[in-house]
């Protein structure tokens, strides 16, 4: 690594740990602010409406990327990001919380894809693996400070600083990258996809709503619940012949016949609903059915963000040694075995338990999600290296925002009516709504093994990628 690529990583390190930090932080202390602002009911939406903006302008800005070069978008993203998070941590009510998380997921869109995108651009493949290994550290700090910090805040000071904590990391990442980020971009003629990204906002934000909100404040059976899914059927369909028919597609289908890229592409859909499921949920298990403080939650969580970056350095040195589908299949298979034991868990279990088990879940998440990433940079030439990233980030981040959307809708069946001014349920009833939820994420994660097993035995053919 030379002093160029050094400097640069360590403006990445930073953009990285800015994200990081806000997913553990949110994370635990989710409890906390239901108990100040109230609207348990409404707690997929604080992370779902987030998901939905990032997964919505993470394509497009991967093209104004292409067209202004890197370092404007990102800059401008940490922007709009940092003006959310002020928001956020200003809100009085949940519903404030929600529309300020938006504009945070919107700004969010531009940072981690840059970052992958970036990584891409100024390493070789060999490099690549080791270099989301140090990235995948500093998700491992990130997740043993955010989770600390959430529950500190909320059990010490208040749920506010959560948010404002991210000001002066994003103001650093911003220096740094606008100070060594060199890069000459090919003026050229392009077409930003707005037709796909309306119609996808609306036809997706449709089905979301529908299935949050679906037998608790709308009825299964009632008319609006028809007008929902009717939108969302439109205007989805709208949104594939867009892609089908613009010149540059939001999400160019095309790059789907690489085998490679769509093995990848498929795997991060499912590891997004998977990862946004034990980091939303396992917290819920801890304070509202353990009964603990939510400084326990975050230490529950903590050994995943251990077990992540230990995958992550375990995938950089074996890469080239074994290849990308020993390594990603080992990886989903310990997600697999972890998730599958979190089903048999009960209120009598004891919380090292699921300490082990996270340590392990996250050791499976730092294997595969690192050789993904590899195989989505390194499969493609450097002219659609910005498209392939977004895509990826965007399909992982759409598969966070299902999964928070269908967990939420099954936990509501459960816990409907049965909160006490909307800040807390009875914990028996909390439990079975829970233990449902780890059920369909061990579901995913053998459906997730299973598409692993078709990635070709071929290396990514990266030869011809290296002119960047």
């Amino acid at each position: 690594m030379d002093r160029y690529q050094r400097n640069i990583t360590i403006a990445l390190l930073i953009a990285t740990f800015l994200a990081a930090i806000e997913v553990t932080v949110i994370s635990t202390a989710m409890p906390g602010i239901t108990q100040d602002l109230g609207g348990l009911d409404l707690i997929s939406w604080v992370f779902a409406i987030y998901l939905l903006t990032y997964a919505v302008m993470t394509p497009i800005f991967g093209k104004l990327a292409d067209l202004f070069g890197r370092k404007k978008i990102f800059i401008t993203g940490a922007i709009i990001f940092l003006l959310g998070s002020a928001l956020c941590g200003f809100s009085q009510s949940m519903e404030q919380l929600i529309l300020f998380r938006a504009v945070q997921g919107i700004g969010a869109g531009a940072l981690m894809p840059m970052t992958f995108t970036i990584v891409g651009d100024i390493f070789k493949y060999e490099q690549r693996a080791k270099v989301q290994a140090i990235i995948g550290s500093v998700w491992g700090i990130a997740g043993i400070t955010g989770p600390l910090v959430g529950g500190f805040f909320v059990d010490y000071l208040t749920w506010h600083w959560i948010f404002f904590i991210n000001i002066p990391f994003g103001l650093l990442s911003m220096f740094l990258i606008n100070k060594f980020l060199d890069e000459s971009i090919e003026k050229r003629k392009r077409s930003i996809d707005y037709g796909g990204a309306v119609t996808f906002i609306i036809g997706a934000g449709a089905l979301l709503y529908a299935l949050l909100s679906g037998g608790n404040e709308i009825a299964w059976n009632d008319s609006l619940m028809f007008v929902l899914f009717g939108t969302a059927i439109l205007f989805l369909a709208a949104f594939i012949v867009f892609q089908l028919n613009v010149k540059e597609p939001m999400v160019p289908f095309h790059l789907f016949r690489n085998r490679h890229l769509l093995i990848a592409n498929v795997c991060g859909l499912l590891l997004g609903s998977i990862l946004i499921g034990l980091t939303a949920y396992l917290p819920l298990w801890v304070q509202g059915v353990l009964l603990l403080a939510a400084t326990s939650s975050g230490l529950t969580l903590i050994p995943m963000s251990l077990g992540w970056p230990l995958g992550s350095y375990l995938s950089g040195q074996f890469i080239v040694r074994l290849g990308t589908k020993p390594l990603s299949l080992t990886g989903v298979i310990i997600i697999a075995l972890g998730t599958f034991s979190l089903t048999f868990i009960t209120p009598s279990t004891p919380n090292v338990f699921l300490v082990v088990m996270m340590f392990f879940i996250g050791l499976g998440f730092g294997l595969s999600m690192t050789i993904f990433t590899v195989i989505v940079q390194s499969s493609v030439d450097w002219g659609s290296r910005g498209t392939a990233a977004s895509t990826n980030t965007f399909l992982r981040t759409l598969g966070q925002a299902l999964g928070i959307t269908v967990l939420g809708t099954v936990l509501n069946q459960y816990i409907g009516g049965h909160t006490n001014n909307g800040t807390s349920v009875a914990p028996e009833i909390l439990a079975s709504g829970l233990h449902s939820v780890f059920i369909i994420l061990a579901c995913l994660a053998a459906l997730c093994v299973v598409v692993t097993m078709m990635l070709p035995k071929l290396q990514p053919d990266y030869e011809k990628n290296d002119s960047a």
